[in-house]
């Protein structure tokens, strides 16, 4: 968009560039909007203190707004930085006002006494200067040193990208006065540049500074003090920086509300040449990072029972809608994962949700970190650390199978079957993983259970699972560690996928051990090797329980028939065949 084109709409809605966002300031409210490292868009506002007195003395309120920029900005900066690097270390506020004095104190003497002390000798050792010619030397040094500043940070990528906010910032703001809707798509062909930006604003107090300066030289030589030291000359020069400030501030008030023309443009132009170092064109992402910041100030402005709110504070709906959002994007439509994964982030049921109003920072995090493992195919069950079984709540990790309701099915015959005999049975889980088929036995009935299972993290976990039952959990291959003892009942939930298919099923299931899913290129290979070896580990009359895959039923009565007996095939929820059952022949 052309500077010159006339603008519709008027307003004093400024901000500056974050980190990783944006920050917009209007009459009453402030906003300031970031994405953070998951590409969430996280907001705070406030409400601004009202106007005091000396908001209306000229000169006077732009030395107030320059300390208050100064101060707000800083905090607004160190706030950014908390919200989109929550994992790194960042300074406390002490340390942090601490760099924003050095900050400042380097500033000044770089930009302010740098200049004066060349100037000075200049005037000294290479040729005597006038007041006019000392100011001018200095002026124009102050401003080479500025451009080349900004010439060498503009390099660094990320003060690169600060400037592109910079220019997303000085974009909405163009879009809105010229009437345009405040989209995305309108917002990128707008101009960079603006006549109230803070670079003008210091190009403006570099060139107020020469005049200021040169007349405070010159009453200076009038009363009779031209020879002061260089040094109480600095310091006269930093007793005026506040003055020139509040001059700088009111010329460029000045200039931003005088109708765009040729004559107003040729004082804007220099300014609006230096945005060119510390504007760029913005993403689109930081575009719309801007637009929110500029819409949240406006609605606050116009609406005084609008609440402020902090970083991560979200009403429960807003959060949902959020999650729900990111797992839909990743193909998660089932609204209940969200619904469980915000409970288990917030260590509350899932039905207590209505009663939560809002959400802090700390749990927006905790809500986002899990959203963010589950659209990376993470299970929820790996994510929250435990599973639902039977009515008992089973640790898992990822070195075990995440329990499946249609496992449930198995767990409750063997319970059912127990129930029948009337007597205190000895039950083998093998390959039992978490060892949730051995609590739900253990917790449901008196039997003595084993819990076997090969891997060591396994058995760790089903230790932690079963640590306060009398289930007894052994490192075994198979049936290895388990020779000498016969049970009353075995029951297993083998790994039964067939290999050549594992790679092909979804990031939830594939994420899980593959021992615990593989069984073989048929799927069939730990089927063979109960067949073959638990008729020695059951005692007379003893009951074998299985689960199976949808379409392994036949292949594995096969394998059976040999030496089991009362073969029978149960099916799960869906009505597919999930769990064989058969005793041993005598």
């Amino acid at each position: 968009m052309k500077e010159n084109k006339q603008k519709i709409n008027r307003t004093f809605i400024g901000g500056q560039a974050l980190m990783e966002g944006v920050m917009m300031q209007g009459a009453t409210s402030m906003a300031m909007t970031v994405r953070a490292e998951n590409g969430d868009i996280l907001t705070e506002t406030k409400r601004l203190s009202p106007k005091k007195w000396y908001n209306k003395v000229p000169v006077l309120r732009g030395c107030v707004a320059f300390v208050k920029s100064l101060v707000g900005g800083t905090s607004a900066l160190m706030k950014s930085a908390e919200v989109i690097y929550p994992e790194e270390e960042t300074p406390g506020k002490a340390s942090f006002a601490i760099a924003a004095v050095l900050g400042v104190v380097f500033a000044i003497a770089l930009f302010i006494l740098l200049p004066s002390f060349v100037a000075s000798l200049i005037d000294k050792y290479l040729i005597s200067l006038s007041v006019l010619a000392y100011a001018l030397i200095e002026g124009v040094l102050r401003i080479f040193i500025f451009v080349l500043y900004l010439l060498i940070v503009s390099r660094m990528k990320d003060i690169r990208r600060t400037f592109m906010y910079h220019g997303a910032e000085h974009r909405t703001i163009n879009c809105f006065e010229h009437g345009l809707p405040l989209t995305v798509e309108n917002v990128q062909k707008c101009s960079t540049r603006h006549n109230r930006c803070g670079t003008t604003f210091l190009f403006f107090v570099m060139v107020v500074s020469i005049l200021v300066f040169s007349l405070a030289t010159w009453i200076l030589a009038l009363l009779g003090w031209a020879d002061l030291g260089v040094f109480a000359k600095m310091g006269i020069r930093l007793l005026l920086l506040p003055f020139v400030a509040g001059l700088s501030y009111e010329l460029l008030r000045f200039l931003a509300i005088l109708p765009d023309n040729w004559f107003v443009n040729i004082f804007r132009a220099p300014g609006l040449a230096l945005q060119r170092l510390t504007t760029y064109p913005p993403e689109d992402e930081m575009a719309e990072i801007a637009i929110t910041s500029f819409n949240l100030v406006r609605e606050m402005d116009a609406d005084p029972t609008i609440k402020p709110h902090k970083f991560g504070e979200f009403t429960m709906p807003q959060l949902k809608k959020m999650v729900s959002d990111k797992l839909s994007a990743a193909g998660i439509t089932e609204q209940a994962e969200t619904d469980w994964l915000i409970a288990a982030a917030l260590g509350i049921k899932r039905g207590e949700l209505s009663s939560v109003e809002k959400t802090d920072y700390k749990q927006y995090r905790k809500v986002a970190d899990y959203a963010e493992k589950r659209v990376k195919g993470v299970p929820l069950d790996y994510i929250t650390g435990y599973s639902e079984f039977y009515g008992y709540k089973v640790k898992v990790n990822e070195n075990v199978l995440i329990p499946r309701l249609d496992t449930e099915i198995l767990a409750d015959e063997v319970i059912r079957y127990i129930g029948r005999t009337q007597k205190t049975p000895e039950v083998l889980d093998l390959m039992t993983g978490s060892g949730c088929i051995a609590l739900a036995i253990a917790k449901k009935t008196s039997a003595r259970v084993t819990a076997s299972d090969i891997s060591p993290e396994a058995i760790e976990i089903a230790k932690q699972n079963l640590s306060d039952t009398n289930a007894e959990a052994v490192l075994s291959d198979g049936f290895k560690a388990l020779k000498g003892k016969t049970f009353d009942v075995i029951v297993s939930n083998p790994p039964y996928i067939r290999r050549s298919v594992i790679d092909s099923l979804a990031p939830d299931v594939t994420c899980q051990p593959r021992i615990a899913l593989d069984g073989g290129e048929d799927g069939l290979d730990f089927y063979r090797l109960i067949a073959a070896e638990a008729p020695d580990m059951l005692k007379e009359d003893g009951m074998l329980f299985l689960e199976i895959g949808f379409d392994q039923r036949e292949e594995v009565t096969a394998l059976l028939k040999d030496d089991f007996t009362d073969i029978e095939c149960i099916k799960d929820y869906g009505g597919l065949d999930r769990v064989i059952v058969a005793r041993k022949k005598h």
